[in-house]
């Protein structure tokens, strides 16, 4: 199978999760438990829609490029540090273990 089609076989497998989820609720009703069922189906349609948006931006056989974030070999300004612990070894007026 493509990647086309296998993407297009889960969208398929999750609207009928969409309908399952329907027949459901007329069962059961609103409920916490439910609604909760009815965010986590949407959520799998959002993030394959997601997906799906990202794998063809990108040309077939190639891997989506991540952009490359660079993080400066300079210090930081010790004004952010100000005021804070060192984690673990507790406030500076106080001995650790």
């Amino acid at each position: 199978m493509s990647l086309q089609d296998d993407l297009s076989s889960v969208q398929r497998r999750l609207d009928e999760l969409g309908r399952a989820v329907s027949k459901l609720e007329q069962h059961i009703g609103d409920s916490l438990d439910m609604r909760r069922v009815r965010a986590d189906t949407k959520h799998l349609s959002d993030d394959l829609a997601l997906l799906r948006d990202s794998v063809s931006t990108t040309p077939a056989g190639q891997k989506p490029r991540q952009e490359m974030v660079t993080i400066p070999d300079t210090p930081y300004d010790p004004s952010l540090w100000s005021g804070a612990e060192d984690e673990g070894l507790g406030a500076p007026d106080r001995r650790a273990p």
